[in-house]
């Protein structure tokens, strides 16, 4: 991922929230040649000394099979992105687009059985411990359970190298910085107002 500068993340623990905030991820690996893709939910956790991104692919599909055939697959976690107008600006200049997004590389593996019932359970409790009537792996009978392993891959990628950029404006001036804030929360779209709210916060980290 190209990352100017002044957007480059470093800060390992900026770059772990995000991931886990912004869990839906997209996985892509080498078939004969051309690049595929699978959108799926990850869990990121520490093991020893090393993070893993563990989650689960369906059986049928084909992907988890090139796994063993390449070194390395990409990890894309995106968060939110907005459209920002020129004329928000003092100066004459073009518009631009801000947006949150990590690129995790990482060799890939496979697994089942004990493990995968573990990493489904964290998962279930991630999504639904809060909910009224949770489902939780001990809330399902044995035979759904039993029937629905058949059909899926458990997934873990040892995370190798991390490429995290924020692109929040943070290259223009105090006054165009603030303005753009304003003019994103009179958007009224949700991914307008939440790079509003990131700009919000990393201004007060800088000014903190």
């Amino acid at each position: 991922m190209f990352i100017p500068k002044y957007y480059k993340v470093t800060d390992t623990e900026e770059i772990k929230k995000f991931i886990r905030l912004n869990a839906f991820a997209t996985i892509v690996s080498i078939k004969k040649g051309r690049p595929i893709a699978t959108h799926l939910p990850l869990l990121l956790s520490k093991q020893g000394d090393d993070y893993y991104l563990t989650g689960h692919l369906a059986y049928g599909n084909p992907q988890w099979r090139t796994f063993q055939e390449t070194d390395e697959v990409l990890v894309m976690f995106q968060g939110p992105h907005a459209y920002i107008s020129s004329s928000w600006y003092e100066e004459e200049n073009v518009p631009t687009w801000n947006y949150q997004s990590v690129h995790v590389y990482g060799k890939a593996e496979t697994f089942e059985g004990k493990e995968l019932e573990k990493d489904l359970s964290n998962l279930l409790e991630k999504y639904e411990k809060h909910r009224e009537h949770p489902v939780l792996w001990d809330t399902l009978s044995p035979q759904l359970l039993e029937q629905e392993m058949k059909g899926i891959v458990g997934v873990k990628v040892k995370v190798q190298e991390i490429q995290a950029a924020y692109k929040l404006s943070q290259n223009r001036n105090k006054e165009d910085y603030s303005n753009i804030i304003h003019q994103l929360y009179e958007e009224n779209d949700s991914n307008a107002c939440a790079i509003a709210e990131e700009m919000k916060r990393l201004e007060r980290g800088h000014n903190s």
